[in-house]
């Protein structure tokens, strides 16, 4: 059975028509005589499509429970057992109500197809995913029910059913869409003019896409090659030369002339390695293309106007932008004696695609990167010296047989030339081809010891020696320079890929990049240079320029006279020094150049996303800190004047225990304003990066006594050993950070005591980044605090749901973190065994000279009396340290 025919009827947005466009269908084909049926279709409250329905046969839909209510949905089998030759389908993007055959509309539409029953349908372009979260920006509204964008494609007709977005506001102005309780809001919101004039420029474009698709298809099954100018497309030729950046702004400025199409940029590569082309000034074209809207290609072909053309023709184009050729006017007119340059091959082949031929600064003047053919000096020289030697050695060797005739002698001195060419190239093994010439004519041609030929064969046979050595020579110095090159390009390529995996590492950096180019290179010295703006002398000597990141043991020179100075954009120069660069290395040179500029363009992107990270959560911090200061710190601030304004009043007259009470409550108000104040103020330091610790070896027993100051009394117990080892802390910061945790524990713990346990000296198995650290647990058996909350919690301005918006800003633990990491050490949560929260303190031990112990007896005893105001476990002559 074939398969049935699927036409979708597209709309910009609800209202535009679709559905009264494919029920006027469905009356057409019935006229016709087709077998035709509505198996779902909605009036959506709209008198104009719900007449169209009458007339038409509709098989009555299925109704499923879902969530208490019935829902309406197309009886697939209903439909199937009708069997139809259409079938109206409305809303090819609906998701079924659970229960159903298949989770999406378009499902059900496939088995129809699959039935071979023909199937008319509708969508709007929001329900297509690819352009789900574009409509969403617009409209501010997500879709939930989508279809696969190639499902839709896949459909043998689309048919736009298309009005102006004034007609549409119309319609729903009048009525016509909507209900009138829902017109206003309509308007204001999905229906704004902005909004359908861009989905509706959306839905043209996508479905542009799509027949443009279609084109490319008809035209690859029929064979066609010739361009169709359906859609404006410009083709700009890039040699890798910086006229590149000339041509793409001409063809950009040519496609602007005209409404939509396409701007492709190809650079074309030679098939026998990379000749003209500079890898900076492709990568700043790439930019500049992507950044006109654009795209970037490279195709390698043995002939670059071929390969431009094919590439032109493969995508449609209508015009091609090409720059006229950079070759000097003596090698100009060689190309044309040889059938043109690139440039005029691509006018003479392009049929019916216009041709551009651009003018640029660097026409003619033989300016740009040029491919290095030399083989070196000292080979070449080599030749030259063969060139001489060698024949006169074969030579000397055939007058040992004197019976030899023109013909032994003319081979045995070609392999003498074939010898010099594959030692020093062509020009060499020309002149021994020349030098033996004379040597066999004066030694073996008759009359011999004259350079007279008396036998014109004789004459025909050194010509013909002369004409093959100067072809073997040119051959082989042909293969041996293709060789080198080779050779050269195979380096080259794997230094760039090394290069490449070293950019998109995790851990490379600019010093990274720079010491690479010191072993490739072989310097001594490298160094990136980044223009300052402005002229006069900088701190390192240079004119205008600041150093951004060396590498070497000798000190590159300033890039006013440096050795080797690569220009990687306008404003930042490459130097390298310790000797000067052949120009073979200038091409590679140039691809360090373009990683360089990407490294550090990353690294100012980062730079730049750390700023705005940092910006965004001071904005929020002080959002916080007003919301603070206008609800938490007014809160004490009233229980004070409540308090002052009763003990100022004259009128009144208070007992000694009223006033007590007042004071008392002044006294409290003021701490919890302290308290308040303080967290907020060490919060501002924390975020703003300004905290700076006075690091030292500092005991617990030292700061603790200090932290519970304030603590009610029996609330909190201190068990530490006698011999806990110091750690590297700032003694005040670690007071407050305390403090907070043993508060945050009073205040959310209240039926619970507090517990301080540390572990002694030896004992401890605590590391911190891999090393020992010292370790303070504040433990309580609460509440505690859920597994997902424990991050938050630690957050600033984070409080219990259950917690009094009076007891605090939420900063306390905020703060004790901050302090904590800026000490170098971690402040984490666990939940206790028996029900509660532990808090762990843990901080790098100290490698300073341990206390004494005799000197430590004083201040023990001392802190004993402090602490047993908290009925903490007082001290013992035998563990001599808390």
């Amino acid at each position: 059975m074939a398969r049935g025919t699927l036409r979708i009827f597209l709309g910009a947005a609800p209202g535009v028509g679709k559905t009264y466009e494919m029920l006027e269908e469905a009356h057409r084909l019935g006229k016709r005589g087709e077998d035709v049926v509505v198996a779902f279709a909605l009036d959506h409250g709209r008198a104009d499509t719900r007449a169209l329905m009458a007339g038409l046969e509709i098989i009555p839909p299925r109704r499923l429970p879902y969530r208490g209510t019935e829902f309406e949905e197309m009886d697939l089998d209903a439909v199937l057992a009708r069997a139809p030759g259409t079938a109206v389908v409305d809303e090819y993007a609906h998701s079924n109500i659970p229960g159903s055959r298949h989770t999406k509309r378009w499902e059900d539409v496939d088995e129809l197809l699959n039935a071979g029953i023909n199937v008319l349908s509708t969508v709007n372009i929001q329900h297509l995913a690819s352009l789900g979260d574009v409509v969403s920006a617009i409209t501010d509204v997500r879709q939930a029910e989508t279809v696969p964008d190639d499902v839709v494609r896949r459909a043998d007709q689309i048919d736009l059913v298309d009005i102006s977005p004034e007609l549409l506001r119309q319609r729903l102005g009048d009525g016509k869409i909507y209900a009138a309780d829902k017109i206003d809001a309509a308007l204001a919101n999905y229906f704004r003019l902005g909004n359908l004039a861009a989905l509706r420029e959306l839905a043209l474009l996508w479905l542009a896409d799509r027949v443009d698709e279609g084109l490319a298809r008809y035209r690859a099954e029929q064979g066609i090659e010739a361009s169709w100018p359906a859609r404006e497309r410009i083709v700009i030729g890039l040699t890798g030369g910086p006229e590149g950046e000339v041509l793409i702004r001409r063809g950009a400025r040519i496609l602007n002339r005209v409404n939509g199409g396409d701007l492709l940029a190809v650079h074309v590569r030679a098939a026998d390695g990379i000749a003209e082309e500079s890898p900076q000034a492709l990568e700043a074209q790439r930019r500049l293309i992507l950044d006109l809207g654009g795209s970037y290609h490279v195709v390698t072909g043995e002939d670059p106007a071929d390969a431009l053309l094919d590439f032109a023709r493969s995508v449609n184009a209508t015009q091609i932008v090409v720059g006229i050729s950079r070759h000097k006017k003596l090698a100009g007119l060689l190309e044309s004696l040889l059938g043109g340059g690139v440039g005029t091959r691509v006018v003479r082949d392009s049929g019916d695609i216009d041709v551009h031929m651009v003018s640029h600064p660097l026409g003619g003047r033989g300016a740009g990167p040029r491919q290095q053919r030399d083989l070196g000096r000292i080979r070449v020289a080599a030749g030259f010296i063969l060139a001489g030697v060698v024949p006169v050695l074969l030579q000397m060797l055939l007058l040992l047989n004197p019976d030899q005739n023109v013909a032994t002698a003319a081979l045995i001195q070609l392999a003498g030339s074939v010898a010099v060419a594959l030692v020093g190239g062509l020009w060499p093994a020309i002149l021994a081809a020349l030098w033996s010439s004379l040597l066999v004519n004066f030694f073996s041609t008759p009359p011999v010891g004259t350079l007279t030929i008396s036998d014109p064969q004789n004459l025909l046979a050194l010509l013909v020696f002369v004409g093959v050595s100067g072809a073997v020579a040119v051959v082989v110095d042909l293969s041996a320079r293709r060789s080198k090159e080779a050779a050269r390009a195979r380096a080259e390529a794997t230094t760039l890929g090394d290069l490449t995996r070293g950019a998109a590492g995790a851990e490379d950096n600019l010093k990274g990049l720079l010491e690479q180019a010191l072993d490739v290179f072989q310097v001594s010295g490298a160094a990136l240079y980044t223009s300052t703006g402005h002229t006069g002398t900088g701190t390192n000597g240079s004119s205008g320029w600041r150093l951004v990141a060396r590498a070497g043991d000798v000190a590159p020179a300033a890039p006013e006279g440096a050795e080797n100075i690569e220009q990687i954009d306008p404003t930042t120069r490459l130097v390298l020094s310790g000797r000067t660069l052949p120009a073979s290395d200038r091409r590679l040179l140039g691809a360090f150049g373009v990683h360089l500029a990407a490294q550090l363009e990353r690294q100012q992107l980062a730079a730049s996303r750390s700023e705005v990270v940092r910006l965004a959560e001071s904005n929020t911090m002080r959002t916080s800190i007003l919301r603070a200061v206008s609800h938490d710190l007014r809160t004490p601030l009233a229980g004070i004047k409540l308090a002052v304004g009763g003990l100022r009043q004259p009128d009144v007259h208070y007992t000694p225990e009223e006033q007590q009470e007042l004071l008392a409550t002044i006294d409290e108000c003021s701490d919890r304003l302290d308290a308040l104040v303080g967290n907020l103020l060490d919060m501002s330091r924390i975020t703003s990066e300004s905290v700076n610790p006075l690091i030292k070896p500092v005991r617990w027993y030292e700061v603790i006594p200090a932290a519970l100051h304030g603590t009610p009394a029996g609330r909190v117990r201190v068990e530490l050993p006698g011999n806990m080892p110091e750690v590297d802390a700032d003694a005040g910061m670690l007071e407050r950070v305390i403090a907070n945790i043993v508060e945050n524990a009073v205040k959310y713990a209240p039926d619970s005591d507090i517990v301080l346990v540390g572990a002694a000296g030896g004992l401890s198995h605590a590391t911190l980044h891999g090393h020992p650290a010292g370790e303070l647990r504040i433990i309580d058996h609460g509440q505690g605090v859920p597994a997902e909350s424990v991050l938050r919690m630690f957050q600033p301005f984070q409080r219990l749901d259950d917690v009094p918006q009076a007891t605090g800003v939420g900063l306390g633990l905020a703060v004790a973190k901050g302090f904590t990491e800026a000490m170098g050490g971690t402040l984490t949560a666990e939940a206790t065994p028996a029900g509660g929260l532990t808090m762990v303190i843990r901080l790098p031990l100290s490698s300073g000279t341990a206390y004494d112990q005799n000197a430590a007896q004083a201040p023990i005893q001392a802190q004993s009396a402090l602490l047993r105001r908290h009925h903490t476990r007082p001290l013992s002559s035998k563990e001599g340290t808390l």
